[in-house]
């Protein structure tokens, strides 16, 4: 009988029931990985509810560093980021079937395996939409001082611009918020960002967002700016949708109000 690990959507979660799956030893096939709030009930199949446990998941990315190197475990991270309901199936899938090469650690070369397929394509889909994001992110200044800045992104990626920005803003108080799925990243001058759930009580309440005075100003410059170097005559909407994506410009300062900044990039 096939056991399937019912698991939370987050690395420690995904981990966690790897580390169970591990353990019992079961053949490849034998066992799965399903996402909790996405499973379909099979016949003859097993379900085990496993809780987030920090020890285990810790288990779990020591062993892929060591036995599989820095590389992979770069790949089973971003896929586990994935919003794929089947990434916790991949990610074992992948697991399994480096337990069986000489060369555990040239596992992603093994593209004819689907499970390995699975993980590199989720892996390259949050990679690149984290990169494009680097780039898309636009910080407000609050009254506090505080850098806030909304991001509506297909993935989870929170984690990945929480390194990018920490590196490149590490004396700053900033805040980054994944408006899909009420998360923040959290970055204290001078300290590591940490991941924050946000209250379901309080969600959709914008009272704290209060601008200061002078971000106001400068967003009205930004937008002035945007619109004055514009050249209406060579407008290329094509263009444009290939260097700044529909998705992304709602939390692009340029795109906001009635500037009509429509060709800003050609």
């Amino acid at each position: 009988m096939k056991t399937i690990y019912i698991c939370t959507d987050s690395i420690t979660g995904i981990f966690s029931a790897v580390h169970e799956a591990w353990k019992d030893r079961r053949r490849e096939g034998a066992s799965g990985i399903a996402i909790r709030g996405s499973v379909e009930p099979e016949l003859f199949c097993e379900y085990r509810e496993i809780g987030e446990n920090e020890g285990k998941a810790e288990a779990v990315e020591r062993m892929i560093l060591t036995n599989l190197g820095r590389n992979v475990y770069r790949h089973i991270y971003y896929a586990a980021l994935s919003r794929d309901e089947e990434k916790g199936e991949a990610i074992l899938g992948t697991l399994l079937a480096a337990r069986k090469l000489r060369q555990p650690r040239r596992i992603m070369e093994h593209l004819g395996s689907p499970a390995v397929e699975k993980v590199f394509e989720l892996s390259r889909s949050v990679g690149n939409e984290a990169h494009l994001l680097t780039g898309f992110v636009r910080f407000r200044e609050l009254e506090n001082g505080i850098l806030f800045s909304d991001i509506t992104p297909k993935n989870q990626v929170l984690p990945c611009l929480g390194a990018h920005f920490q590196e490149r803003f590490p004396m700053e108080n900033w805040m980054i918020r994944d408006k899909n799925r009420g998360m923040f990243v959290v970055h204290e001058a001078g300290k590591r960002w940490v991941l924050v759930q946000e209250d379901p009580g309080v969600r959709g309440d914008e009272g704290f967002l209060h601008l200061s005075d002078q971000e106001e100003t400068m967003q009205a410059l930004w937008r002035e700016f945007c619109d004055t170097i514009a050249i209406r005559e060579r407008e290329n909407p094509r263009c444009q949708r290939t260097h700044l994506p529909l998705r992304f410009r709602p939390n692009m300062t340029e795109f906001a109000g009635e500037c009509g900044i429509d060709n800003f990039a050609k």
